[in-house]
């Protein structure tokens, strides 16, 4: 006579042969995903509007300067500030910030392009006293920032 033998379960395990591409897309999917900010805005920055509007073809050429009121009103005060590189400063450093951009870019230092993003409701005084800072510190390619308008008709 033949004898039958129960059958044993067996525990199966999970494969684990495609976890390493499981996370890698998952890695990858995040690294598209995320965007990461220059700088922390301290000002308030609401842009206006314009019809006619150009790209910047080398954004590694350009320095970007916050013109508005800051944030934190308490702290310091509601008077239009200039904001760089996560820093508020006076007018009268805004030289020295062009000549450290213009260092850190090397020989293409003076192909910079100073972007001022300009909060729409900005006195004009700030605005001049920046423009002729520019000036004295040789930095003549200045772009003036600005959100798209649409347009119906």
């Amino acid at each position: 006579m033949a004898t039958f033998k129960k059958k044993t379960k067996t525990k199966q395990d999970i494969p684990t042969s495609a976890l390493p591409d499981i996370i890698f897309m998952l890695l990858f999917f995040f690294m598209i995903s995320t965007t990461f900010r220059e700088s922390e805005l301290l000002v308030k920055n609401s842009l206006p509007q314009a019809s006619e509007l150009t790209k910047l073809e080398k954004k590694s050429l350009v320095s970007y300067i916050y013109i508005g009121e800051p944030q934190d009103s308490k702290k310091f005060g509601s008077e239009a500030r200039i904001q760089v590189n996560d820093v508020l400063i006076d007018a009268d450093q805004i030289v020295q910030h062009v000549i450290t951009e213009k260092d850190k870019l090397g020989e293409d230092g003076d192909k910079i392009t100073m972007s001022l993003k300009i909060d729409r409701e900005a006195k004009m005084g700030v605005i001049s006293d920046v423009r002729q800072k520019l000036r004295d510190a040789n930095a003549l390619k200045v772009n003036y920032a600005a959100n798209k308008r649409l347009r119906f008709e």
